[in-house]
């Protein structure tokens, strides 16, 4: 006789609708003995999933999308328990365990909703698409999984993160300003001094990749902020809006910043963008998708110019310094043709990893109060500009 299990799988996971997931918990949650080999099978799908190129935070990210919550904290138990099995894991993979979901207790609230539960979220990794990896899958070789850290990167991101955190919680336009600016210009002169200590020492890295979620509702205007952050610090973002995330290619300095940049600028604009509904509302007008979406949009937009112009601005300031030092040694390559070949090299990379990307035409703002705030919020979060002494 077929296995219990084997017959909720063929009754839950090939077939659409509820009533197979009825049937496929009611058959689990009466046989106890199959509790194990249940989870197992989990954990099988969750390793189908590494070697399709998915990681941790996109799992959880899809479940909770394609499910909820709970479907999300079940993916994260499954995660915990399938990674146990390796001795090491790749770069970014230990942080992005760190931010899981605690996982629900087994059974609860009864035997047949923890199956049936279960059962959902298995029918979401069993149909998963292959994805373009951004890293080797766990169990790969030591030398596949091994990165040195980036010079100087602790003190540095620590700083880092400290400014933007500082520019987050500040209730003063002008004070997150100054902030956000001096974290900027500290991300663009990290990234310049990297690509000018790799020419020289004849590094033989290359431009990785990394994952970041673009979740609703505005997921036009988040998508087209976090390129606007990717080209400036030097990386290329493609998204996937079909799976609500972008990829970004370029140096992992440079990643380290889009990740960190764009996080805090999300934050500021949701921020500044709550304050004008505020001011919305309080003149008789009641809140709109439409002025929320149209905020975001010339957010995104005004910014992408304002980061664009601080990075030309750092970079020159880069080139002026080295010209006062004198004339560049023999094993000075010059910083434009060094952050040139860097460019190329990130472009090729993307190019390999996305060979057929497409463009979308995005719908336009439609609310001139939206359009006007947001573009107001991003001149006071722009990037350009001198900012004051902050303290290291």
């Amino acid at each position: 006789m077929e296995p219990v299990i084997d017959q909720a799988f063929a009754a839950a996971l090939y077939s659409e609708g509820d009533a197979g997931l009825d049937t496929g918990a009611s058959l689990l949650a009466a046989d106890p003995a199959a509790d194990a080999e249940l989870l197992r099978r989990g954990e099988e799908f969750v390793r189908r999933a590494w070697d399709r190129g998915w990681q941790p935070a996109d799992l959880v990210r899809i479940v909770r999308r394609e499910l909820d919550e709970h479907g999300a904290a079940l993916a994260a138990g499954l995660i915990g328990s399938e990674v146990r099995r390796y001795a090491r894991l790749p770069p970014r993979w230990q942080s992005q365990l760190d931010e899981l979901p605690a996982p629900p207790p087994p059974g609860r609230p009864d035997r047949f909703s923890y199956a049936s539960a279960l059962l959902a979220l298995y029918r979401v990794l069993l149909r998963l698409p292959s994805i373009e990896p951004v890293g080797p899958p766990p169990g790969a070789g030591p030398a596949a999984l091994h990165l040195p850290p980036v010079h100087g990167e602790p003190r540095m991101l620590t700083r880092i993160r400290a400014l933007l955190a500082k520019a987050e919680a500040t209730g003063f336009p002008e004070e997150a300003e100054a902030l956000t600016t001096k974290a900027q210009e500290l991300m663009a002169r990290h990234s310049i001094d990297e690509a000018l200590l790799a020419a020289r020492t004849h590094s033989s890295r290359t431009p990785g990749a990394c994952r970041i979620g673009v979740d609703a509702p505005y997921e036009t205007a988040k998508a087209i902020l976090l390129d606007a952050v990717a080209s400036a610090n030097r990386c290329r973002a493609v998204w996937n809006s079909d799976l609500g995330f972008t990829t970004v290619v370029g140096f992992e300095a440079d990643l380290e910043a889009v990740e960190l940049l764009h996080t805090s600028l999300l934050v500021q604009g949701t921020a500044a963008m709550t304050r004008a509904e505020a001011g919305q509302r309080a003149g008789g007008r009641k809140r709109t998708k439409t002025f929320r979406q149209s905020f975001l949009m010339a957010y995104a937009q005004r910014l992408g110019s304002r980061l664009a112009d601080g990075t030309a601005r750092a970079t020159a300031e880069a080139g002026a310094d080295a010209a006062a030092a004198g004339p560049a040694g023999a094993a000075d390559p010059g910083l434009l043709p060094v952050l040139a070949a860097r460019d190329m090299a990130v472009t090729d990379t993307a190019e390999k990893m996305f060979p057929r990307t497409t463009t979308t035409r995005v719908r336009g703002a439609t609310d001139l109060d939206g359009w006007t705030h947001g573009t107001q919020a991003a001149d006071r979060a722009r990037m350009g500009g001198a900012a004051p002494e902050i303290p290291g």
